[in-house]
């Protein structure tokens, strides 16, 4: 069985596939490590590095250097036939698909507004949302809302997804399907989805996938439009400083929907990406432990993005920038592995952190991603060196 498969591999971190799955970064001592609290000296010494010192990080911190055919900052130079396909896009298929993505997500603002009206959302920890309300609502907005993901993928130029199921039977296990003998074999729900983070499509995919509750900034639920939707999906809202006595704080409230999600089949599964940042989708990062904090087993989900000139990946590219390339481009791909539940062991269960590493690198084994020791702190300098300035936070 699975879980047993699990035990027995978990007493230890797992071993990636080949020790090239693990990348060391090089000692530099006028770069900070991954232990380095970013100071405003750091930042001035990045805002102020030579193309030299960028490329130095580029080799120090690849885990979010972009390498497609538009180069860093999406401003690479092309060849003429590339500039005449990319104008060709931007006059025709660009206005198409921008227009297309606008009436779906208005069309699902509208369902998420007719389904919530006269209702009040939930309040509570800080939070608001209206993700366990039931009965015909519910089922609305979850299936609706899963097939205009898709649809929204589809705009976007996924016209496929190839997913990999490393065990056959895991969907038969969740439709609880009777076995030979005739009797019902209920398995147990995930605690939580754990996925590695590329791009803001794996939100897309994710809804189409299984419509889970995700981790967002708070300024996301006072969006026009996605505001709403993103109460309907249950989001866990960050927050920085806690405005009550009794705020749990977000692994609190996360644990909460876990064992809730656990508990009522109809409420909400939460989805994390315990990396805390995007990637270039060549590399996992360290995880941080919320996912992991309730002891319940996890389905690892590994998301990549195939391409041949423009990334998906979200990182240096400003954000306009990203969704104009992304929408000139004809055709985009996204593959995903689907693992089987991860049941932790006793000794994953009272250490949250090793818990996190060998499910980490079980995906890093399966998915041929490399792990690499560094986070967000190592990104925002890279970023601010390329960008040549820091915002102060």
């Amino acid at each position: 069985m699975d879980s047993d498969r699990n035990k027995d591999m978990s007493s230890h971190p797992l071993s990636p596939r080949s020790e090239s799955n693990y990348h060391h970064q090089p000692t530099d001592p006028n770069i900070p490590s991954s232990s380095t609290t970013v100071t405003s000296n750091d930042k001035s010494h990045a805002a102020s590095t030579s193309h030299s010192d960028i490329q130095e990080l580029e080799i120090r911190y690849p885990a979010f250097v972009r390498r497609d055919s538009y180069g860093t900052m999406g401003r690479g130079p092309l060849p003429w036939t590339q500039k005449i396909l990319l104008f060709i896009a931007l006059i025709t298929l660009f206005p198409l698909r921008l227009l297309f993505s606008a009436l779906v997500v208005l069309l699902y603002y509208l369902i998420c507004k007719a389904c919530t009206l006269f209702l009040a959302p939930n309040q509570q920890h800080e939070q608001e949302d209206y993700a366990h309300i039931g009965g015909w609502r519910r089922n609305v907005i979850f299936w609706f809302g899963r097939v205009l993901a898709r649809l929204l993928l589809f705009v976007f130029g996924f016209y496929w997804i190839t997913e990999t199921y490393r065990n056959p039977d895991i969907d038969s296990k969740f439709n609880n399907e009777v076995d030979a003998s005739g009797k019902s074999e209920e398995v147990e729900r995930p605690g939580a989805i754990i996925s590695n983070h590329v791009s803001h499509l794996d939100i897309l995919y994710h809804m189409s996938s299984s419509f889970p509750s995700f981790v967002a900034k708070r300024s996301v639920g006072k969006l026009p439009l996605i505001g709403l939707i993103s109460k309907c999906l249950g989001c866990i809202y960050v927050q920085r400083e806690s405005k009550s006595a009794d705020f749990k704080g977000v692994s609190g409230v996360v644990n909460d929907r876990i064992n809730n999600s656990r508990q009522d089949k109809s409420a909400p599964m939460v989805m994390l990406f315990p990396e805390g940042t995007t990637t270039n989708g060549d590399y996992i990062l360290p995880f941080k432990t919320g996912a992991f904090l309730s002891k319940a087993p996890v389905l690892p989900v590994i998301l990549r993005y195939p391409y041949q000139r423009f990334s998906p990946a979200w990182d240096t590219i400003s954000g306009r920038r990203h969704v104009i390339l992304l929408l000139c481009q004809f055709v985009n791909y996204i593959t995903v592995v689907r693992l089987p539940l991860y049941y932790p062991s006793q000794e994953e269960k009272e250490d949250p952190k090793l818990y996190a590493e060998n499910v980490r690198r079980l995906m890093a084994r399966e998915g041929d991603l490399k792990m690499s020791d560094i986070g967000l702190p190592e990104k925002r300098i890279y970023h601010a060196a390329v960008h040549g300035l820091f915002t102060e936070r």
